[in-house]
């Protein structure tokens, strides 16, 4: 892996972890579903406008809608709008614990539902990520977490790991930025309805969640995705994934610098083990694929 590539993983893993802090910003200032829609309209129409600029056609083939209806879907309304939601109530910390386990979830469900082969390593690595994850939650439940937020969270987790499965080994064709854009307009036009139902507009529109919005659209919205597409494009997608180790640790310290969020002893070494287990599996499919 050349330094190119090591500083983009890096440059990725620290935006996609920060952005469960912003986001605990906006939704405790602001409608969650609401903030989500406009999200997504925004970061959309400004990826649109990109794709354009890049000389990218705007025309998806079949193949492309599919991919875009189900991703826009699954990781933009239900994944993020879910974990929007329950950030109302539960920690930024254990948001980004818990949408850590991604890669834990996948492995797992390729094992049990799949049947796919998984290397000793990754065995040992999928025990590790998931009794972190469970040390940590077990230790936040005796200090009063919410456990309605943590099911919305799994749900979300659950939802783009099926979104994952469901994909894979697939061809996107092309005009990446503008399948981006589309994914981002179709999950708003998702979060749009029920947003108009079941919320009102009450917010309070400081300088710091003004800020935290403008962060949230650009960063992890549109420069953490680009990122991603040109690290999967350079590296492959197997080694790119390993870069998602890094986010239990950098969501948790974030949220602790920025936020003041508590991270007691055994916080620190759930995190630990969830790291080194996420490791294993990613490595473990690296040798796989070698």
């Amino acid at each position: 892996m050349d330094i190119r590539a090591l500083i983009a993983g890096l440059t990725f893993a620290l935006i996609w972890s920060s952005a469960f802090t912003s986001a605990r910003i906006l939704v405790t200032n602001a409608p969650p579903l609401t903030v989500s829609a406009l999200r997504f309209l925004i970061a959309g129409l400004i990826a649109l406008a990109l794709a354009r600029a890049l000389g990218q056609s705007l025309r998806l083939t079949p193949q492309q809608w599919r991919l875009t209806i189900l991703f826009g879907i699954c990781q933009n309304a239900l994944y993020l709008g879910l974990n929007f939601v329950a950030m109302q109530t539960v920690e930024a910390s254990v948001a980004a614990i818990i949408a850590s386990s991604l890669p834990l979830l996948v492995a797992l469900a390729g094992w049990l539902i799949s049947g796919e082969n998984v290397r000793p390593l990754g065995m040992v690595g999928l025990a590790a990520g998931i009794a972190g994850v469970l040390l940590i939650m077990g230790t936040r439940i005796t200090q009063g977490l919410d456990l309605g937020g943590v099911a919305l969270c799994t749900l979300a987790a659950m939802a783009l790991t099926f979104a994952t499965l469901a994909v894979r080994g697939a061809s996107a064709g092309g005009n990446l930025v503008s399948v981006v854009a589309w994914q981002m307009l179709i999950g708003c036009a998702a979060l749009t309805v029920p947003a108009l139902l079941f919320e009102t507009w009450e917010a309070n529109l400081t300088p710091l969640v003004l800020g935290a919005f403008a962060y949230t659209v650009l960063l992890p919205g549109l420069v953490a995705t680009l990122i991603w597409f040109w690290l999967v494009r350079r590296i492959g997608a197997t080694r790119a994934a390993t870069f998602h180790f890094l986010n239990p640790v950098f969501g948790v310290a974030i949220a602790a610098l920025l936020l003041g969020e508590r991270v007691g002893p055994l916080d620190a070494v759930g995190v630990l083990v969830t790291t080194l287990g996420i490791l294993a599996v990613q490595l473990s499919k690296a040798e796989r694929t070698s």
